[in-house]
């Protein structure tokens, strides 16, 4: 490892992103570091995603509102992501580079935060969805830096192994928030569980901006535009087409839209559903049951990951999918435990879907992969769409009833699991990433430009030999 003379606190957030770095072939071992520091935003984003549908029934209780109004919380979570991931984290993210993207979303959930703790204290659910609409952004600013960096930090041959590993800890997150709220927020009085509810935020938000002084501190590795256009040349996926020419990009996005309304539709109703469908169940217990489910989600993350590195990811995905659909449909019409238990199978099989799309639509991007993979993330904005949509069936109707509504946008998202399995137009440039050997076997030969401190201290795949950039020396294989 190379020890470094600059500060860390002088040290330029800026990449150029036309040029290829050392981290285009980091190995397993040299990605291991900063895939774990990463790995910590995922399991904040899940605490925040899970705080958030137990919120959405304690508004409903303490503020006296019904099921469409409550789902404003998740139209301003989630309204914000395109924002964010086609706005001004894209730029953010083109312009400088992941880790600056990194403290800007972390910097923006901290605010969100705090300007959350007056909201709450005047008893104001527009002012509190104000501040989900900044964490919103600044989660949208971590998903659209974070999800890619998981995907392209390491050997391609298993981003979609490393993306449902991380994604796993996003799902303990969302365990560890409902069981939280049955304790924090149910077990008081209305004026109490509110007095909770601020300190719980005021936690995170200490947490969350001293984590972005240790991501500014941090000396991750970058990865360039040029790294990846590299990385589809040397395994040949995909053609080098302009950008609005890349429909398979837009059909993961579509799908991502989809997938996304329909899961955070089951989960932001799951209480509302079991204490309609099965009796003798009041919010605290319903949150209980919905950690229960959340854990399912969980354990078919881990074993969604397993799967993976035997069986091609494209065909979990279309396994885990289809029983989507398939488990979905019965909560419908069943009720008691038979409904719930319907609905803990689905969100199961739920558990790979978002990061598999994520990884499968961002293969053959090459010099796009920055600006795409903001497309992907903007597909999140389902979660804004749909739930109000199944709020309102919810109460013209039933909750029970409201299930079509997800079914539906499951159909939608299964369309580009049919087409990553059976289409060889989409089938071959997700299988060449596949077999590819990059960041396993030794380093392409090829003038490859590193600033002072982007990729010193991690693995490269081969033999390494000094090289003169700027007045510094770097690693660099022969």
């Amino acid at each position: 490892m190379v020890s470094s003379k600059q500060s860390p606190w002088k040290r330029s957030l800026r990449v150029p992103d036309d040029k290829r770095t050392t981290t285009a072939e980091l190995t397993l071992r040299g990605s291991l570091v900063p895939l774990c520091l990463v790995t910590v935003l995922f399991f904040l984003w899940g605490f925040s995603y899970g705080l958030l549908d137990t919120l959405n029934k304690h508004f409903q209780n303490t503020l006296g509102i019904n099921q469409a109004r409550s789902s404003g919380l998740q139209v301003a979570y989630f309204g914000a992501y395109p924002l964010a991931s086609l706005g001004h984290a894209a730029w953010i993210l083109r312009h400088f580079g992941y880790r600056a993207v990194f403290i800007w979303g972390l910097l923006l959930y901290g605010l969100g935060a705090l300007l959350a703790i007056p909201s709450i204290i005047h008893h104001s659910f527009a002012g509190f969805c104000v501040c989900i609409f900044i964490i919103g952004n600044g989660l949208g600013s971590l998903e659209t830096a974070a999800n890619p960096y998981i995907c392209v930090c390491g050997p391609p041959k298993y981003s979609e192994l490393r993306l449902n590993i991380a994604q796993a800890f996003n799902g303990i997150g969302t365990v560890v928030a409902p069981v939280l709220g049955s304790y924090v927020f149910f077990a008081f009085n209305e004026e109490a569980a509110l007095r909770n509810v601020q300190w719980v935020y005021l936690a995170i938000a200490c947490f969350v901006l001293g984590l972005g002084v240790v991501f500014y501190l941090s000396d991750i590795p970058e990865i360039t535009d040029a790294d990846m256009e590299f990385q589809a040349a040397k395994t040949h996926a995909g053609e080098d087409l302009p950008f609005r020419k890349q429909y398979r990009l837009f059909h993961a996005a579509f799908a991502q839209f989809c997938y996304t309304g329909a899961q955070i539709a089951i989960a932001s109703f799951f209480i509302n559903y079991v204490t309609e469908t099965r009796p003798n169940t009041d919010s605290a217990l319903g949150s209980k049951f919905l950690a229960g489910a959340q854990a399912a989600f969980a354990v078919g993350r881990f074993g969604g990951a397993a799967m993976m590195r035997f069986i091609k990811p494209r065909k979990v995905f279309g396994v885990f999918l289809t029983m989507c659909v398939v488990f979905i449909s019965p909560s419908i019409t069943q009720r008691g435990n038979i409904g719930m238990c319907m609905v803990y199978v689905t969100m199961f099989f739920e558990s790979i879907c978002f990061p598999t799309i994520m990884a499968l639509g961002m293969r053959g991007l090459g010099r796009h992969s920055k600006r795409g993979s903001g497309y992907i993330v903007a597909g999140v904005f389902g979660g804004a769409c749909v739930p109000p949509l199944m709020g309102a069936v919810a109460d013209r109707h039933s909750s029970a009833l409201s299930m079509v509504v997800p079914l539906c946008f499951f159909v939608g998202a299964w369309s580009y699991a049919v087409a990553v399995n059976f289409w060889p137009w989409y089938r071959n440039t997700v299988d060449a990433f596949t077999a590819t050997d990059i960041g396993l076997a030794g380093r392409c030969d090829g003038a490859i430009e590193v600033g002072p401190h982007e990729a010193r201290g991690y693995g490269i795949a081969d033999g390494e030999k000094g090289v003169s950039v700027g007045d510094e020396n770097v690693p660099r294989a022969g």
